[in-house]
């Protein structure tokens, strides 16, 4: 009754304002002005879609005189939920009708004979009958939806199961997995690199991924790793021929305990079919993309307790010569560091490294979204869930994209990775550390900018005499090579044309920070670069602190584009 009252104070209102315009051309324009500046967004939209059937816009429909249609109009577009709109197209009808039959006989703007009176009683029949349509739509959809979901539960009642206590996120999913290759492990390895596969239309590139990461590793390093393949398709036959070929070229590794091949059974699958059009994407890639990222979810669930580490790899990647060696070097090196994902290239969601721990609610998290948005994507917005909000990538990239056909319809795919290396053992590994500087810092261009792995740089101010940047490590560190450039491809000037480079101990407190109370110097920088080698051997103790230092001022600004530092800690056992 609130809703009806309210309305009719609606009506009434519009109505005053109607009396007291003239008919004058001005007085009609006035009138749309006020009447459209009282149309709400959903009265809008319900006028909107009504009103060009007539073969004119909703401004010239109101300009044309028709204000009376137009408030029966606003009075039967309110929202409402599905409970009240019975009682509203009830009620609504009578003080439509009541209002038509005064407006007819009030109208002063169209000669009597005018067709406007009958096309505005039609205009208020549809909307009515549209609401009374989508009312009994809804009601009966909901229905249909209920009927559904108790007759047929998502995929399977196991599926169901995995969904029942989602805040779990430390627990595994109840998935019974099929051993196509391998048997359990029967002791716990340092690394599992995970591959999901299904059949491409042109191109296969699963078995060279394989042989790539057995060849690239040493006898010490294929002790330390464990490579799972989910087989993913759902024709059974391909899997099977798939199996026979993998046996074949990797039967001392499987024996070994370093190969195991799985599939996640099909009933285990949430639908595929009717799913949400995000993005725009066409139907099969919708489908394509989000079976992906179950596909993903039940691989990651598997690995959970199989090793330390998970490194993502896609099916058509070769890898750099002795990875795990770098992996691990950079591992140790952020010991006592938080961290989520370590990137090992800028490619999707190739060399990604996880905790192991963490991959119950990684699969949890992809399982949720899994129609939401690519794998990738999804992979992004974990990270920052779990408080890491910036990108952790080293160089070079230690993985390369090397399939031409992509497997979803074969597509071609040229992307490559600039940044790999097929000897990147060399990959520096900062260790995790704090930046200080008082150096007058460019709007957002800060020190950490520098130090860390994205593609980003400082940018300060012209330096004076004096001036310095110092990185203080959260830990003593041996370190055996450091490199440092300044200046950009854009701004070759803004180098550091007089500083020098400097490695301290005995931290201290001070106004501006944490600094080391002594000092020595490795050297100059020439042309605003500065590399040395062998730092472990020219410093006796182990270092606290990293200091570059502005020896003459200069009129340009300064860029550090990147400091690297490789630390000679051995990898934890």
């Amino acid at each position: 009754m609130l809703r009806i009252k309210k309305r009719h104070s609606f009506c009434s209102q519009l109505l005053t304002v109607k009396k007291v315009m003239t008919s004058s051309h001005v007085a009609s324009q006035i009138k749309c002005e006020l009447l459209l500046a009282a149309i709400n967004p959903q009265q809008r939209v319900a006028l909107d879609l009504v009103v060009p059937s007539l073969g004119t816009s909703l401004y010239g429909f109101i300009y044309a005189g028709c204000a009376e249609m137009t408030l029966l109009l606003l009075t039967t577009a309110q929202p409402c939920n599905t409970s009240c709109r019975l009682l509203q197209i009830t009620a609504g009808s009578v003080c439509g009708m009541r209002l038509l039959w005064k407006s007819l006989d009030k109208m002063r703007c169209l000669r009597k004979r005018s067709t406007i009176p009958f096309l505005g009683f039609l205009i208020t029949f549809l909307l009515f009958l549209n609401l009374y349509i989508e009312d009994g739509y809804v009601l009966e959809e909901d229905k249909r939806q209920l009927r559904d979901t108790s007759v047929h539960p998502p995929s399977s009642e196991r599926y169901v199961h995995t969904f029942r206590d989602l805040s779990n996120f430390s627990g595994t999913i109840n998935v019974t997995y099929r051993y196509l290759a391998g048997t359990p492990l029967n002791r716990k390895k340092y690394l599992t690199i995970g591959l999901s596969s299904v059949k491409r239309k042109r191109g296969n590139y699963l078995l060279e991924t394989i042989k790539s990461i057995f060849d690239q590793s040493s006898y010490e390093e294929l002790k330390e790793i464990v490579v799972v393949v989910h087989l993913a398709d759902f024709d059974l036959v391909w899997c099977e021929n798939l199996v026979q070929e993998i046996t074949r070229k990797f039967a001392h590794h499987i024996i070994a305990g370093r190969l195991l091949v799985i599939q996640a059974p099909e009933e285990y699958y949430p639908s595929l079919d009717g799913l949400k059009r995000n993005y725009n994407d066409p139907e099969d890639r919708v489908r394509f993309r989000s079976k992906q990222n179950v596909d993903y979810a039940f691989l990651l669930n598997f690995c959970t307790n199989l090793s330390h580490f998970y490194m993502m790899l896609e099916d058509d990647v070769r890898c750099s010569r002795n990875f795990l060696t770098a992996l691990k070097k950079v591992i140790t090196s952020r010991e006592g560091s938080y961290w989520v994902m370590l990137e090992f290239s800028k490619l999707g969601y190739i060399g990604k490294l996880y905790h192991s721990r963490d991959l119950p609610r990684l699969a949890h998290f992809l399982l949720m979204f899994y129609q939401e948005m690519p794998c990738d994507w999804l992979l992004i917005h974990f990270r920052g869930l779990l408080a890491q909000k910036d990108v952790i990538r080293f160089k070079p990239s230690l993985f390369q994209h090397m399939g031409y056909y992509s497997s979803y319809k074969g597509a071609e795919n040229k992307l490559k990775d600039d940044d790999f290396e097929e000897d990147s053992i060399d990959i520096p590994d900062n260790p995790p550390a704090a930046l200080y500087t008082n150096i007058n810092v460019f709007e957002n261009y800060d020190a950490t900018k520098a130090y860390s792995s994205v593609d980003e740089y400082f940018w300060g101010k012209p330096p004076s005499t004096g001036d310095f940047y110092v990185i203080v490590f959260n830990k003593s560190t041996k370190i055996s090579k450091i490199k440092i450039s300044t200046g950009s491809d854009d701004r070759q000037n803004d180098i550091l044309h007089h500083g020098a480079l400097e490695v301290g101990e005995k931290l201290v407190g001070t106004k501006k920070g944490k600094q080391c109370s002594s000092y020595i110097t490795l050297g100059e920088f020439k042309n605003g670069n500065i590399e040395v080698q062998d730092v472990d051997h020219k410093i006796a103790f182990d270092i606290e602190c990293v200091r570059i230092v502005v020896t003459a001022s200069q009129k340009e600004w300064l860029i550090i584009r990147s400091i690297s530092l490789w630390t000679t800690q051995p990898p934890s056992q």
